[in-house]
């Protein structure tokens, strides 16, 4: 039959033949491959790992295996046992196609784990007839090798944030490498000292000894860990959540002020405002933008807010760090010369860390501004992918899998 001819080429399994192929029975939706030890062959121990004469055999037995033109395909063998002497009896012969007690092959694991990349869990395993959990257990077994065998040499730049995972504030702490291949390299539960201790424990000393720039927000438990762990590097605060802070103020003067307004009996000027004020000018509608323009013509605490934020916007651009010190100084005193209280908190955050937020001049073209961001968007493409987990393990399994650019073992053909 062709089929044992293309299963040759394309997947040999050293020290066995194919036979035949058969239909499993009449309705002819399933394939079933005879698999035979090569004559003279002797099978590997499982629990010694050397080899040794045959003592009998087990019944038969069928392993899920890649399918063939979507038909579903079995292989078919009866196991021999080892006559052990090292291990003191019969022992079931170790399995080239299959790990432990699994009936399913390890190529067809890692073809479910090639498919998870592409589509959401469920749909791999509605396409391919198999179970959530068998698609769950197949990246698992991915991600296990991968992290096994991924190369952390030469990280030069990391950015390290906080995602919030289901609700009720609960956090993931994930650290991404930003310099080179960008790729996930640690998952944490919570947002605690000992979330992001662990992955400097994982890099190791040396490793972290040869940072050169950190990336992250103003949560106090990185600083501490990234200060202690890191110190050598350049640390900048992420530009995106410096400018979420200030849009995040803003929300708020326009809300106290809206209330007001209506309170007062004044015209309802900062209705449907809200995006105006928070979207950069090239996302803002043709609506939005009319809206803004309206609302400039009004001397009110939101749109000077609105403009200490703008006005901020020009702290990007330099590449002096005095004179980018001297804008942040200056900044801060026009903030609080308004008393609008929201951006006051802002421009205090701002002199907390000046030296942080100030390094991001120093490290303009080294690291690629909002990068972090990014990643973190393409985070949340990947957990509605692995819809219908609710634990931590699997939700870790899914992002290192789908960000974590891990490598993968040379197969004799990638069947996904």
């Amino acid at each position: 039959m062709l089929l044992e001819s293309i299963l040759r080429a394309l997947a040999p399994i050293k020290g066995f033949v194919y036979r035949k192929v058969v239909w499993t029975d009449e309705t002819r939706r399933r394939l079933l491959v005879h698999v035979e030890a090569r004559r003279g062959s002797r099978g590997y121990c499982s629990g010694c790992g050397r080899k040794g004469p045959g003592y009998d055999r087990q019944a038969v037995q069928h392993w899920e295996f890649v399918p063939f033109w979507n038909l579903p395909l079995l292989l078919s063998y009866a196991p021999r046992r080892i006559d052990c002497r090292r291990c003191g009896g019969p022992k079931v012969e170790l399995l080239p196609w299959s790990e432990g007690k699994s009936r399913q092959t390890t190529s067809y694991r890692w073809f479910l784990a090639g498919w998870a990349k592409k589509l959401s869990w469920q749909e791999v395993a509605r396409s391919f007839g198999t179970s959530w959990d068998s698609v769950y257990r197949s990246v698992q077994m991915a991600v296990a090798w991968g992290l096994a065998h991924r190369d952390l040499s030469g990280i030069e730049a990391i950015g390290v944030d906080e995602v919030a995972w289901q609700k009720g504030h609960r956090y993931l702490t994930v650290v991404y490498q930003i310099s080179g291949v960008k790729r996930l390299l640690w998952v944490a539960e919570h947002r605690k000292l000992r979330s992001l201790l662990g992955f400097f424990r994982m890099l190791g000393p040396q490793r972290s000894a040869q940072l050169k720039y950190v990336c992250s927000d103003m949560w106090r438990a990185y600083l501490t860990v990234i200060a202690r762990k890191a110190g050598q590097a350049i640390h900048v605060l992420d530009r995106y959540h410096v400018v979420a802070k200030m849009n995040k103020a803003i929300d708020e003067v326009r809300a106290a002020e809206a209330k007001r307004l209506k309170a007062d009996g004044h015209e309802p000027v900062l209705l449907h405002s809200r995006w105006c004020l928070l979207k950069r000018a090239a996302n803002r509608t043709a609506k939005q933008t009319a809206k803004l323009a309206d609302l400039m013509k009004y001397n009110l605490k939101t749109v000077k807010a609105y403009l200490l934020k703008e006005e901020f916007q020009r702290f990007w651009d330099y590449r002096s760090i005095p004179y980018a010190a001297g804008f942040l100084v200056e900044w801060c005193r026009k903030v609080r010369r308004t008393k609008i209280e929201p951006m006051v908190k802002v421009a205090n955050t701002i002199e907390e860390h000046g030296e942080l937020i100030l390094n991001y001049i120093e490290a303009k073209g080294m690291i690629s501004a909002g990068i972090v961001e990014g990643l973190n968007n393409k985070l949340k493409l990947h957990t509605k992918r692995a819809y219908g987990f609710r634990s931590y393990d699997a939700i870790q399994t899914a992002l290192y899998h789908g960000l974590g650019a891990l490598p993968e073992p040379n197969h004799t053909h990638r069947f996904c």
